[in-house]
């Protein structure tokens, strides 16, 4: 049997707070061994049928800016910390794709989200998981980076302090 690999989940989106929760994941798969997966959902979702060759157009525009932005994020990602994630890009309606996807790989053992501090809120998926609505069919645990911090605080919380005494 194969052993599984304990991978860490980000959710690419357009948030200020996104880069937060992707510097604490790929922190902590760095000194975890794990992996880092990126996950972006490009909703393609259209209801008219009058607008289909301009909702192709806007589908292909959509699927180039994230496979754009994906390989911007894993350069940044291997520039600043050395590890190499794995880009994964879905299209459809984000909660539902977001459902599927950790439902597929069971190789997902947490997902890392960052609360949104602004007026909106913490954000539609972290208000989902504090609900108790979950994210997938599968019993998942979810880590909360506070959007606040900066990339470096999050890598501060991510890594241990050599210098500090065992917890244990």
């Amino acid at each position: 049997m194969v052993p599984r690999r304990f991978k860490y989940l980000v959710i690419a989106d357009d948030s200020a707070e996104f880069p937060v929760a992707l510097a604490y994941a790929a922190h902590r798969v760095k000194v975890t061994t794990g992996a880092l997966v990126i996950l972006r959902i490009v909703d393609t979702v259209t209801d008219n049928a009058h607008w289909v060759s301009v909702g192709e157009e806007m589908r292909a525009e959509a699927l180039e800016a994230a496979e754009s932005m994906a390989e911007r994020l894993a350069a940044e990602t291997w520039a600043s910390t050395g590890v190499q994630p794995e880009i994964v890009i879905r299209e459809g309606e984000s909660k539902s794709e977001l459902r599927r996807f950790i439902d597929e790989d069971r190789d997902i053992r947490i997902v890392v989200l960052a609360a949104g501090v602004g007026r909106d809120g913490p954000g539609p998926l972290v208000t989902s998981v504090t609900k108790g609505q979950g994210l997938g069919g599968r019993a998942i645990p979810v880590l909360i980076v506070p959007g606040s911090l900066s990339p470096d605080d999050a890598r501060a919380l991510a890594v241990p302090d050599p210098g500090a005494p065992d917890a244990a």
